[in-house]
C-alpha cells in the first residue's frame, strides 16, 4: 500500500476516516505494489485504514526512529494517536510534522485541535495557566493554517472555538487567570471567525446559534 496515497486520503477526509471499507476497495491496484520498505510503516497503515487506531500507533512507533524524518510517517502516527484520544503524543508527532513541513496546514490544524482537547480535558492534571497556554498555542497554529489555506473554513471555526474557550477561562471569576479584558476580546474573535464561516454559508443554523451564545457570554462578563 503507498504511503503517499494512504496519507494524501487522510488529508483529503480531514475531519476523520470515513466509510473505511469504500477506502480500502477504491485503493488501486498500482498503489497497493508501492508498498513501503518498511514493515512496520505497511502495518500501521494496514491497521489505520481498518479503524484500528492504536494498532496503528503501536506498529508506526516501531517504524521509529528509522522514519523519524520521514513527515508521511509522522503524519500517520500523529493522525492514529489523536483518533486514539492520546492527544498529547498527537500534538507532539504533528510538531514534528511541520518542523518538516511547515506548508502542511492539516498538521497545524490536528496539532491545534489537539491542545484545545487538552486544555478543555478535565482527566489532564494541568493548572489554569498550563490550560491558557495551550489554548494559545492552538489559536496560534490555527492561524498559521490559515495563512497556508485561507479557504478551509473549519480552521476558522475551529480558531473560534479555541478562542470561545479561551473566553470561559479567562472570563470565570476567581480564577488566578481571570481577566475579562482578554475574555473580552477573546469572544470578540470567535464571533469574527464565526462569521466569516456564515459568511460562506449562511445556513448554519449551528454557526447562528453559536455567534449568540458567544455573545451572551461576553456580555455578561464580571
Amino acid at each position: 500500500m503507498n504511503l503517499k496515497f494512504a496519507y494524501n486520503r487522510l488529508k483529503a477526509m480531514k475531519l476523520g476516516i470515513v466509510a473505511v471499507a469504500l477506502a480500502m476497495t477504491t485503493l488501486s491496484a498500482q498503489a497497493q505494489q508501492e508498498e513501503h520498505r518498511n514493515p512496520n510503516v505497511r502495518l500501521g497503515q494496514k491497521a489505520l485504514l481498518s479503524g484500528d487506531f492504536k494498532g496503528a500507533v503501536t506498529h508506526l512507533q516501531k517504524a521509529l526512529p528509522a522514519e523519524a524524518n520521514d513527515p508521511d510517517v509522522l503524519y500517520l502516527l500523529g493522525y492514529s494517536q489523536f483518533q486514539s484520544g492520546d492527544f498529547k503524543k498527537s500534538a507532539s508527532s504533528f510538531d514534528k510534522v511541520v518542523a518538516l513541513d511547515a506548508k502542511n496546514s492539516n498538521a497545524f490544524y490536528y496539532k491545534a485541535k489537539a491542545n484545545n482537547l487538552l486544555a478543555v480535558s478535565g482527566e489532564e492534571k494541568l493548572n489554569d495557566a498550563q490550560r491558557e497556554q495551550l489554548l494559545q498555542l492552538s489559536i496560534a497554529d490555527y492561524s498559521k493554517a490559515i495563512l497556508i489555506n485561507a479557504n478551509d473554513m473549519k480552521l476558522y471555526q475551529n480558531r473560534a472555538i479555541a478562542y470561545r474557550d479561551l473566553g470561559i477561562l479567562k472570563g470565570t471569576p476567581g480564577k488566578a487567570v481571570h481577566s475579562k479584558d482578554v475574555a473580552t476580546d477573546a469572544y470578540n474573535k470567535a464571533i469574527a471567525d464565526y462569521e466569516k464561516v456564515l459568511s460562506r454559508d449562511a445556513a448554519r443554523k449551528d454557526i447562528q446559534t453559536e455567534i449568540k451564545k458567544a455573545k451572551v457570554y461576553r456580555d455578561n462578563l464580571k
